[in-house]
């Protein structure tokens, strides 16, 4: 079993760690501004131009920082952690139990519990939630979020809120990627074109049939609705992501998008 932590230019790949990951996700706007005072005395106005012959440069825009992405492995599962600034967002829970193997991603990434503001669910299976309870508990201040047509199915210790298109948690974009199960979501960061996508694909090793360069379609096996599941293939793939995290299988961290389409063309 092993982690992995990623960025939009870099992959590091840790071995000898032990079980789950779920993202946490958190999004930071840094940026210059404001009310500086000009030579005249005058405030000056965001965005601005300054008069001629002034040495006051007009104030940068806000910029958002680009995700970091930690993967822990649970055996046939994985969990995300996500970071953006000193916020975190953890996706999926896991198996029961796989609490102690989060915080260490959490750890891993300069985070603590204190530190994770939200915990979203792609969706209901006992494999992606079953440490809700935990992790919950842990992460006392957490909003709790889960697709609006799961949540009902969804044991939890405090309300879950429903998401879904149109939602965004720390910068990133909620996406309904309904057919696995009726309110599958996944996550898309347009900052750094990262889809973490569930169990609405898979990944290498997954164990599903129809896999094209490293990206594969949902698993018949658990999937209540593949005609819908295989829309919700098309809509990710108009995203066009960089890099893909699955619920299951080995990420996509470069080619993603072609991989996607040619996947989308084939289902």
């Amino acid at each position: 079993m092993g982690a992995r932590l990623t960025s939009r230019r870099v992959f590091v790949r840790d071995l000898g760690l032990g079980v789950v990951a779920l993202t946490v996700g958190g999004t930071l706007w840094a940026a210059c501004g404001g009310d500086e005072a000009s030579p005249s005395g005058s405030a000056s106005v965001p965005g601005a131009t300054p008069p001629p012959g002034s040495d006051v440069s007009p104030p940068a825009a806000p910029v958002r920082a680009e995700p970091t992405v930690r993967q822990v492995l649970l055996d046939f599962v994985s969990a995300y952690v996500v970071v953006r600034g000193t916020e975190a967002v953890v996706v999926d829970t896991g198996v029961g139990g796989s609490a102690p193997a989060i915080e260490r991603g959490l750890a891993e990434v300069g985070v603590g519990w204190s530190d994770v503001g939200h915990v979203l669910l792609t969706h209901r299976h006992p494999d992606h939630v079953g440490s809700l309870g935990d992790v919950a508990a842990r992460a006392s201040d957490a909003v709790l979020y889960a697709g609006a047509a799961d949540v009902e199915a969804i044991d939890t210790p405090r309300p879950l809120e429903p998401v879904g298109d149109g939602d965004t948690v720390l910068g990133m974009k909620v996406v309904d990627t309904p057919g696995h199960t009726p309110g599958h979501v996944s996550v898309f960061d347009p900052e750094g074109a990262v889809l973490i996508a569930g169990d609405s694909l898979n990944g290498e090793g997954s164990g599903v049939e129809t896999i094209v360069d490293g990206v594969g379609g949902p698993n018949p096996r658990f999937t209540a609705d593949m005609a819908t599941a295989i829309a919700s293939v098309r809509k990710l793939a108009a995203l066009a992501p960089d890099t893909i995290y699955f619920g299951h299988g080995e990420p996509k961290l470069a080619g993603a998008a072609v991989a996607l389409e040619a996947l989308a063309a084939r289902l």
